[in-house]
């Protein structure tokens, strides 16, 4: 049996069967990392040792029957912004290198309580800004597809070692369209759940009201899996909510039968390319030929989506990235003379060039004579957002639009001009603003060969419909099954 070519559910059947051994598969996908992650840059941290000790644990659980669940026994990777204590968490930025938390987040105490295994900690944009991962202080990921392309941000290393067999399935990020667009860039599904559908307790913070953890698979089933293991109310997190219980099997037998599917003509005008276009479009032809009904409408607040959305992440991260200051941990610089030169040498030094913009940017909107002029309209703007998708849910079961405007860029190009990279944000940063969950999954290709994704936003904490509606989708087509030809 080939190891890496079955997807996390199939792999977890296999390993409640007998037929796959819990350390056999960690040896598999550990080894394949060492061997092959030089040329894609998924990993910051793996963790061989852990990972085998974990697989020997893991296995005795499931001979005792302590862990029956569809995912244990199997491998996982995680975002490194989320904390796992006593293993590096950097959130990739040099103010956090040796940065060893001494507790784990709750979906990673989920991760355990469900018998997964984990095989170290993913690249990223630093602190989640950016949109290629070429901000990561340790280095670009590479997108498994053309290295010589971005796997998209900031949850790139998650989506790139998916697409790459370096995981079977990872956790990201999204804040916004950090998980859904590295899956459009690399070919594999990702979903961004409601805003307060799964703790955020050590999620580092990047703006806290935009902010939401979710899983990054091969299929929608897969992702349905990871979600069902991390969703639901946590006592250390006030902004988690009591969320209906996923059915794996309703999703697995999904279907868009009956659904009202609206197309947001304001997703389809100037900027989006002709190939991203004629993806999308086929894959509406396809849900309706399942038996959806799909019809277009007019969502014109789209405009205002990114300047509201850069303006509200940015205030919330130059509060949140000020506790990092050289004091309590992570990055000091040496030839501070004094406090208030620690402070500013070590921010100065730790952080990169995006994240000190958004910072700068942040302060701007938040200062005094500026705050109503930006900051306020800002959130007025935010209200809009959300009661023009509660309208159209009036009328429609699920939306259906594109990720990005194009395919994945070359390294290089985004950072060259940043903001075209904001500009490029405008199909995903609407989900977050109005806390909607959204999935991103594998549509068609574009005519340089890299991959096409598409997005269905729906109500809130219905995921299930969602991933149903995917899951559907996906045993229509084959596009989720095609893999990079260098894996």
């Amino acid at each position: 049996m080939e190891i890496l070519e079955l997807d996390a559910l199939s792999l977890g059947a296999a390993i409640r069967a007998r037929k796959l051994g819990v350390r056999e598969v960690t040896e598999c996908y550990l080894n394949e990392i060492e061997a092959r992650d030089g040329a894609y840059h998924c990993y910051n941290t793996v963790c061989r040792a852990s990972a085998l000790a974990r697989a020997d644990e893991v296995q005795k659980g499931l001979d005792d029957g302590t862990y029956t669940g569809p995912l244990a026994g199997v491998p996982v990777g995680v975002k490194d912004n989320i904390c796992t204590k006593g293993i590096p968490t950097t959130c990739s930025s040099k103010i956090l290198s040796g940065f060893l938390p001494t507790y784990n987040a709750t979906v990673v105490e989920r991760l355990k309580d469900a018998g997964m295994v984990l095989l170290g900690k993913l690249n990223m944009d630093e602190f989640a800004m950016g949109s290629t991962t070429e901000t990561s202080f340790t280095g670009p990921t590479r997108n498994p597809w053309d290295t010589s392309r971005v796997p998209g941000g900031s949850s790139g290393g998650s989506a790139a070692a998916v697409a790459a067999r370096l995981a079977p399935i990872a956790l990201g990020s999204d804040t916004g369209g950090s998980i859904r667009q590295p899956a459009s860039f690399c070919g594999v599904s990702g979903l961004k759940p409601t805003y307060g559908a799964v703790s955020r307790y050590g999620l580092v913070a990047y703006a806290s009201s935009l902010d939401q953890i979710g899983p990054i698979g091969r299929t929608a089933a897969d992702c349905a899996a990871l979600f069902s293991v991390i969703q639901g109310k946590d006592s250390r997190d006030g902004t988690s909510m009591e969320t209906p219980s996923l059915e794996l099997a309703g999703v697995l037998e999904g279907t868009l039968q009956g659904k009202r599917v609206g197309l947001p003509a304001d997703y389809f005008g100037d900027g989006l390319s002709a190939d991203v276009r004629a993806a999308v479009e086929a894959a509406a032809e396809t849900c309706r030929s399942l038996g959806a009904t799909v019809e277009t409408f007019s969502l014109p607040i789209v405009k205002y989506a990114v300047p509201a959305y850069y303006i509200i992440a940015c205030a919330e991260a130059c509060s949140n990235l000020s506790r990092y200051d050289g004091i309590k941990y992570g990055y000091r610089a040496e030839q501070a003379e004094g406090l208030l030169d620690v402070y500013v040498r070590s921010r100065a030094e730790g952080f990169g060039m995006e994240v000190k913009r958004r910072i700068m940017l942040g302060n701007f909107v938040l200062s005094a004579g500026y705050y109503d002029a930006y900051y306020n309209k800002a959130l007025k703007a935010k209200k809009l957002i959300q009661q023009s998708f509660f309208d159209a849910f009036e009328r429609f079961d699920l939306l259906l639009g594109p990720v990005s405007p194009a395919t994945a860029p070359k390294l290089g190009e985004s950072l060259s001009d940043p903001l075209k990279m904001y500009l490029d944000d405008i199909y995903t940063v609407m989900i977050n603003i109005a806390g909607v969950p959204s999935m991103a999954l594998p549509c068609g290709f574009g005519e340089n060969g890299m991959p096409v994704g598409m997005q269905l936003i729906g109500k809130p904490f219905c995921e299930a419909e969602i991933l149903s509606a995917a899951a559907a989708f996906q045993r229509a087509t084959g596009f989720h099954r095609q893999f990079p030809q260098s894996v």
